[in-house]
C-alpha cells in the first residue's frame, strides 16, 4: 500500500480559519490537529483520501449558517459529511477547506401518522425512521443496503434507492419539503404537502445535488402503511442470461414487484458462507422477487411470479413460508458488500444503471472484461430497475491492481452508456465517475449544468470538483482517454 499523497495545510489560512470559527464554536465543535481530523479523510470509497484542514460539527442550525457565512466571507471551500458510507467519494474533504460534519443533527423531530410524514434533521439514520414510525403501523420505503448507518441527509444528496426501489420508488419520490442553507448562509424552505406547486421543482434539483448547491438541516418524508403480507420468491437458473431474461418477463407480464434483485454465483457462494441464508451456491445465479399488500394480492402475485420464473427456465424456485424466512432471504442480499468484503483484500463497487432489457448483454461484457483485466467481479444487481452494481476484486497492496480495477470499472459505465444507460444509478458521481460525465453529456448540457451550480454558489465553494467535470478537464480526458490502464485520476491523493 503506497503513502497517502500529502497535501502541505498552510498553516496560517488554517489559524485564520480556526479563529473565526471558535468565534462561535465550542471547542468539541471544532478539530483541526491531524490526529482528530485524520478519520474524515475519505468515505466509503476510500481509494481516495485527504485530510481536511479543518472538521466543524455543529450541533444547530444557527451554527451550520454561521459556519457557511464564515467560509463564504473568507472564500474557504465546504465539504458536507453525513455518515460516511458513500460509495462515490462525494464526501471526499479538501485540504484548503472545511469538512461540515451533520453527525449531530440526529433527531427525530415529528412523526406525524394522520398525515402520514416524518420531519427529521439530516443526521437520523435511514433505519431509524422505520423504527420510529413502525408503532404507527408506519415505515419509511428506501431502503439501501447501508440504511443501518447512512444518514437520510446522504439519501437526499445521492438519490437513494434500496431493494424496495422498483415499486416504491428512490429517495425523490418519498420526501415532500427541505430545509437548507445556501453557502452564503440563506435559509431555503423548498417543498410543501401538496402533490405539486407552482414554479421550478427545486426539491427534485437539490434531491441528488451531492452537497454542491446547500447544505440540508431537516426533511420531511412520507412514511407508508406497513403491509398486511410479504412473501419473497427465490429462483435459481443455471445461466445468468436466463435470470435476466427472466427480470425482463416478470416486467413484461404487467408485475411490478416490491423488489426484485439478482446475484451471480460469485456473490451468492461469499453471500451464503456469510449469512447462510439459503442460497443455492452451485447455480449461475438467482433472483429474490418479492410481493407486498394483502395476503389476497400476495398470493396471488406470487403464483404469477412462480409461473413466470418457471417459463424462464428457473431450475429451483423457492417461496418464504414465513416472516423470519422472508427476512434471512433478504439479509443475504443486503449483507452482499460486507461478504464479498471477506473474500477479497479489496473491492471496487461500480454503479451503473441500464434498460433491463440489456442486462444479459451486460453481464457478458463484464465476463470478457474479468478475462481482459485479470481481476473477478461478483454481480449484484437491483435488477428490477436495471441499477448494477459488480463488485471488481483487487488486492491495493499488489501493483498496479487499484489502476486495472479502476479501468474495469470504467469499461463497464461505458458499456452502460453505450446500451442507452447511465452512469449512476444511486451512488452519485463524486469524483469516482466525474471524467465519464465526459462521456455521457454533451458540452452545453455540462455547461447548463454550471449554470445551475453559478446560481447557488457562484464562487463554487460548495463540494468544488465533484459530480460536474470542467469543460477544460473533459477535453484533457478526450485526449488522454484509453479503454485500459488510464489512471483516471491521477491528481487525486491516494494510499
Amino acid at each position: 500500500m503506497t503513502a497517502v499523497t500529502e497535501h502541505p495545510v498552510d498553516m496560517a489560512r488554517q489559524r485564520e480559519v480556526v479563529r473565526a470559527l471558535a468565534a462561535f464554536l465550542p471547542g468539541r465543535a471544532l478539530l483541526h490537529d491531524r490526529e482528530d481530523a485524520q478519520p474524515y479523510e475519505c468515505d466509503g470509497l476510500s481509494a481516495y483520501r485527504q485530510v481536511p484542514m479543518v472538521v466543524a460539527l455543529p450541533e444547530t442550525e444557527e451554527q451550520v449558517q454561521r459556519i457557511l457565512r464564515t467560509c463564504f466571507a473568507l472564500r474557504v471551500p465546504v465539504v458536507a459529511r453525513g455518515a460516511g458510507t458513500g460509495l462515490s467519494g462525494g464526501a471526499l474533504p479538501l485540504g484548503n477547506g472545511v469538512l461540515l460534519s451533520l453527525a449531530r443533527f440526529m433527531r427525530i423531530l415529528e412523526i406525524d401518522p394522520v398525515s402520514r410524514t416524518a420531519r427529521l434533521q439530516t443526521g437520523v439514520r435511514n433505519l431509524a425512521i422505520s423504527e420510529a414510525a413502525a408503532p404507527h403501523g408506519l415505515y419509511y420505503a428506501p431502503d439501501p443496503s447501508s440504511q443501518i448507518a447512512c444518514t437520510i441527509g446522504g439519501n437526499v444528496a445521492e438519490n437513494s434507492g434500496g431493494v424496495h426501489c422498483l415499486k416504491y420508488g428512490l429517495t425523490v419520490h418519498n420526501i415532500l419539503k427541505l430545509r437548507a442553507f445556501t453557502i452564503e448562509g440563506e435559509l431555503l424552505e423548498i417543498g410543501g404537502g401538496g402533490l405539486d406547486a407552482a414554479g421550478y421543482d427545486l426539491l427534485a434539483l437539490l434531491t441528488g445535488s451531492e452537497g454542491m448547491l446547500a447544505v440540508i438541516t431537516e426533511i420531511t418524508v412520507k412514511l407508508l402503511p406497513t403491509p398486511e403480507c410479504a412473501q419473497v420468491v427465490m429462483a435459481a437458473f443455471d445461466d445468468i442470461e436466463k435470470a435476466a431474461a427472466a427480470v425482463a418477463n416478470v416486467i413484461a407480464a404487467g408485475i411490478v414487484p416490491a423488489g426484485l434483485e439478482m446475484m451471480d454465483q460469485p456473490a451468492t457462494r461469499a453471500v451464503e458462507e456469510f449469512v447462510h441464508a439459503g442460497y443455492p451456491t452451485d447455480v449461475a445465479g438467482i433472483l429474490l422477487c418479492e410481493s407486498d399488500g394483502t395476503r389476497e394480492e400476495v398470493a396471488d402475485e406470487i403464483r404469477r411470479i412462480q409461473d413466470v420464473m418457471e417459463a424462464s427456465g428457473a431450475i429451483l424456485i423457492r417461496t418464504s413460508h414465513d416472516e423470519a424466512d422472508r427476512l434471512r432471504l433478504w439479509a443475504g442480499r443486503k449483507a452482499a458488500f460486507s461478504a464479498v468484503g471477506r473474500i477479497s483484500p479489496d473491492y471496487y463497487c461500480v454503479d451503473g444503471t441500464i434498460p433491463r432489457k440489456r442486462v444479459g448483454e451486460v453481464l457478458r461484457g463484464i465476463t470478457e472484461m474479468e478475462k481482459t483485466y485479470g481481476l473477478r467481479c461478483a454481480n449484484v444487481f437491483h435488477a428490477g430497475d436495471g441499477n448494477l452494481h459488480p463488485l471488481i476484486l483487487y488486492d491495493s497492496n499488489s501493483p498496479g491492481e487499484l489502476e486495472r480495477a479502476e479501468a474495469f470499472g470504467g469499461e463497464i459505465l461505458e458499456l452502460s452508456i453505450k446500451v442507452g444507460g447511465t452512469i449512476t444509478g444511486e451512488h452519485g458521481v463524486g469524483v469516482e465517475k466525474i471524467n465519464y460525465m465526459c462521456l455521457q453529456f454533451r458540452p452545453a448540457e455540462l455547461a447548463a449544468f454550471h449554470g445551475v451550480k453559478t446560481a447557488f454558489d457562484e464562487h463554487t465553494l460548495l463540494n468544488p470538483g465533484k459530480a460536474v467535470p470542467t469543460l477544460a478537464r473533459c477535453a484533457e480526458f478526450g485526449r488522454m482517454h484509453v479503454h485500459t490502464g488510464q489512471e483516471k485520476f491521477p491528481d487525486l491523493p491516494r494510499f
